[in-house]
């Protein structure tokens, strides 16, 4: 159990090992301090941001004990940046993983982790409420390179059984999964991976480390769009897989080479967002049960996707592993055609009408016009993508006006 000293930046004292923090060291105290040196550069409470594409050296022995003795310094830009060290150190802490890796994107992180542990030859076990990118980048790109990916449903553990092979490297899951927030059975889903030598992943972008920790369930990856929660402010791109610092070398190796890092000043904002995530997971949590609530109860209302009703399918799922049940809520509107349900949304007048999730400003979309409006409607089917579908991504706004906007919206 690190004290708050441990997750404190040092030469002598690097991110937490352990799963949980020590009393007095909890998830607000992690995301202001964890990966942070007490004393910073000119002595400022912030850290700075390093523009710099490329570092020097004094001199040449300077060099050969860099490489010799694999300090932890920087050399071009493309291999690391300080800032970004903080960050990884931070997410690490929050995640109660060993290490994490910071990408350009949530894609890219996906990206990453893939190309770095599969080749030619294996395959990968998907569910089928994973991210439509994500499984879209395995079948029509993973598969030139000679890797397979097989579909399964979404916590149907005798399935995934059954779909492992020899050649199988890595399981994939969301947890919960977008829009639809299933929720599946984490140890039961690290087990099956364990027992058959094969590694896990679980992408909990949605949870968040505040509501989640996959790794403590034994899962060995954690893979995030730090571009919604954890940035929280809709201002940046960001992706990290958190997991062993063993684990991860390959991925960290990988990146580099890609060149599939972030930016100083998205890291800044990054970090900067971490610094109020637990206060605005506290406020999402609140809201998306709120209005997850008014809407169950509201006659215009056919149903309602959220993990923290218990008229949700896998809301025991969701009490047994999450702290709380974040900011996303998915509706069908009753007896409306799709013209019908953008009504509602366009009626919107508190929540913006746009794509992502996680920001402090509450977002609402219709998924079939704003992700699935070019998909015949056999594959939105597939997808369980209906016309009357309305996707609510809360923000930190008073729960009552969130309320009453959408009254005022489904009402008319």
């Amino acid at each position: 159990m690190p004290s708050l000293d441990a997750v404190m930046e040092s030469e002598k004292s690097p991110a937490p090992t352990s799963g949980k923090p020590a009393a007095g060291c909890g998830q607000g105290t992690l995301a202001v301090h964890a990966g942070e040196a007490r004393q910073k550069p000119g002595d400022a409470v912030t850290d700075a941001i390093f523009c710099a594409s490329t570092y020097t050296f004094p001199d040449t022995q300077s060099v050969i004990d860099y490489i010799e003795k694999e300090q932890s310094r920087e050399e071009y830009g493309r291999y690391g940046n300080p800032g970004e060290k903080v960050v990884e150190k931070k997410l690490a802490a929050l995640e109660g993983a060993e290490s994490a890796v910071l990408f350009a994107s949530g894609m890219a992180a996906l990206v990453g982790v893939l190309m770095a542990k599969l080749g030619q030859g294996d395959n990968v076990v998907f569910t089928d409420e994973c991210y439509h990118r994500s499984r879209q980048f395995c079948r029509e790109h993973l598969s030139r390179f000679g890797v397979e990916t097989i579909t399964v449903k979404t916590g149907d553990y005798a399935a995934i059984e059954a779909a492992i092979t020899p050649k199988t490297r890595m399981l994939v899951s969301e947890s919960p999964t977008n829009p639809h927030q299933s929720c599946i059975d984490l140890e039961k889903f690290a087990e099956i991976g364990r027992r058959n030598g094969i590694e896990t992943l679980i992408d909990a972008t949605l949870a968040t480390p505040y509501n989640l920790r996959p790794i403590d369930a034994g899962v060995d990856y954690v893979l995030h769009s730090c571009t919604k929660y954890l940035g929280g402010h809709n201002d940046l791109l960001a992706g990290s897989i958190a997991g062993s610092e063993d684990q991860l070398a390959q991925v960290r190796e990988l990146r580099g080479i890609m060149g599939a890092i972030n930016q100083p000043h998205a890291i800044y904002l990054l970090q900067r967002g971490l610094k109020t995530f637990e206060l605005r997971m506290q406020r999402h949590n609140e809201n998306g049960l709120a209005v997850a609530r008014f809407l169950e109860a509201h006659p215009r209302v056919e149903k309602v996707y959220y993990p923290g009703l218990e008229s949700h399918r896998d809301h025991a799922h969701a009490k047994k592993y999450m702290r709380g049940f974040g900011g996303l809520v998915t509706f069908l509107v009753k007896d409306a055609d799709w013209r019908a349900t953008a009504d509602v949304v366009d009626r919107s007048k508190v929540c913006r009408i746009a794509p992502s999730l996680g920001g402090v400003e509450s977002l609402i979309e219709q998924p079939l016009v704003m992700s699935y409006y070019q998909r015949t409607p056999e594959e939105r089917k597939a997808f369980g993508i209906p016309d009357n579908m309305i996707r609510l991504a809360c923000g930190i706004e008073d729960a009552a006006d969130l309320i009453g906007d959408l009254e005022q919206a489904l009402r008319a």
